[in-house]
């Protein structure tokens, strides 16, 4: 699942008249180089859920002519977050599921992120893998960071006032189990995340490669000149 149906506040004047997704970095938008990374993993079949401005981004995914097929998950009516987006989904989706920011920008390491969070998957100890990078390996981030890490592999929170080692890259592989008993409103998906920290089922991988905050439109230009130095 490809998320694309944020208002992408923190993106503006550039999200004025288009969606965050058709923002153009490095030659293409931001949505295209997350399809482009499924297609090179040889992910066949991606749902893309819509609001904001969904006519614009739906006509772009229709003129697309390489892979994956896409279908949408219509949200123009209410935008229902992150988690709520994924309930909608669901019914479509495989059990696991990859699912990924529409705005992330990545440069894989010696294996593309979908075959190591596939290798380190293990359904029975997991409900959610995911996709972390260290503070060192991203390019224009700021902040304080998300998450850390146990020898094992589990995830806990960044603890109030501490600076934690990791932080969310946006890609995720999900077991339809950390979708059971959600909320009938739209909600975040760190709703779904605390009960698999209570119970000691959300894991997460340390990214490989490097990883591109691209949140603010001050963020594009350096990450271009990055991406064409190589």
């Amino acid at each position: 699942m490809v998320l694309a149906a944020g208002l992408g506040k923190r993106m503006r004047p550039l999200t004025a008249a288009q969606p965050k997704p058709l923002v153009r970095v490095a030659g293409k938008p931001l949505i295209d180089h997350c399809l482009d990374k499924l297609a090179e993993a040889e992910v066949s079949r991606a749902v893309v859920n819509v609001h904001y401005l969904a006519d614009a981004l739906e006509a772009h995914l229709d003129l697309r002519k390489s892979p994956p097929q896409t279908e949408i998950s219509d949200e123009r009516d209410l935008l229902l977050e992150t988690g709520g987006g994924m309930i909608k989904a669901a019914p479509r989706l495989p059990d696991p599921f990859f699912c990924l920011n529409s705005d992330n920008l990545w440069l894989d390491g010696p294996r593309d992120v979908f075959a190591e969070l596939s290798q380190a998957w293990d359904p029975a100890r997991m409900d959610a893998l995911l996709l972390l990078v260290s503070h060192a390996r991203a390019i224009n981030y700021r902040g304080e960071g998300d998450f850390h890490l146990d020898p094992l592999g589990r995830v806990t929170r960044r603890r109030p006032g501490r600076i934690a080692p990791f932080i969310f890259s946006g890609v995720q592989l999900v077991s339809h189990r950390l979708l059971r008993d959600a909320p009938d409103s739209p909600f975040s998906t760190n709703v779904l995340w605390q009960r698999a920290i209570e119970e000691q089922r959300l894991f997460g991988i340390s990214h490989n490669g490097i990883w591109f905050e691209v949140g603010e439109p001050q963020a594009i230009a350096p990450t271009e000149a990055l991406l064409a130095r190589g």
